[in-house]
């Protein structure tokens, strides 16, 4: 998938000049919390509701100790208090965003989320903001992903194939793997060396269109002594296997 089709478009946004009360009400009345910040038809910045944490109206303007100033110089004190007494958006906004472009895939748009600790990104053409995508949009997303991926039905030849090679894709998966599919409902056999590598293969198959449920019968190798441990849902009672 790409950003265009999760991303929000007709975008909200305000100007340096506005007053930060202003830009704090567009937020609220409009239950959002980020706003890109346009000057003469272009991005110039971006503000958020982390930048009203640090407000002297609500006293949790930053105090740093005297040997942190010392370090950081009179500089960085002075932006403090800049970003805490503003009273327009070009006090407190973040300037230069990150941003993405209308066919970056949901891959690269979460790295990049990710490597600059940004909770949205403005979406650009052409130099133009076209759209916003924040966490919100890809929770939409996965939300109407995982109502649809049950999709038609198959046979159980058919998911088996499809089960069996995204197992076989997999660094993890596991050896000896055997796979069979009765009434759309998956039995994974073979061995593990770790115990997450088991919650992996469940989730693997119950993301296989047709899945109706799944069977574990995946057996746990103990590295140190080479005992095969019972499954979660063997019978209360069952021996242990030695190696």
């Amino acid at each position: 998938m790409q950003t265009r089709q999760i991303m929000t478009q007709n975008v909200i946004t305000v100007a340096p000049e506005t007053p930060v009360a202003e830009a704090a009400k567009v937020m609220l009345d409009n239950h959002i919390s980020g706003l890109p910040v346009i000057a003469d038809g272009r991005l110039v910045g971006i503000v958020t509701e982390g930048d009203f944490l640090r407000r002297e109206e609500i006293g949790t303007a930053r105090k740093r100790s005297k040997w942190l100033q010392l370090i950081l110089g009179i500089g960085r004190d002075a932006e403090d208090f800049v970003h805490a007494h503003g009273r327009t958006v070009a006090d407190v906004m973040t300037r230069d965003p990150v941003t993405v472009n209308e066919d970056t895939s949901l891959q690269d748009l979460v790295a990049t989320m990710e490597n600059h600790h940004v909770k949205r990104l403005p979406v650009m053409r052409d130099g133009k903001l076209v759209g916003i995508v924040a966490r919100a949009n890809l929770l939409r997303a996965v939300s109407t992903l995982a109502r649809e991926v049950s999709g038609p039905a198959a046979s159980d030849e058919d998911i088996r194939a499809r089960l069996t090679k995204t197992l076989m894709e997999a660094d993890w998966r596991p050896a000896g793997l055997h796979v069979t599919v009765r009434d759309g409902v998956a039995h994974l056999h073979g061995i593990i060396i770790d115990e997450r590598a088991r919650r992996a293969a469940i989730v693997a198959a119950e993301g296989v269109a047709g899945v109706k449920a799944v069977e574990d019968g995946l057996m746990l190798v103990d590295n140190w002594s080479g005992f095969y441990l019972t499954p979660p849902d063997a019978e209360p009672g069952a021996a242990a296997k030695g190696g």
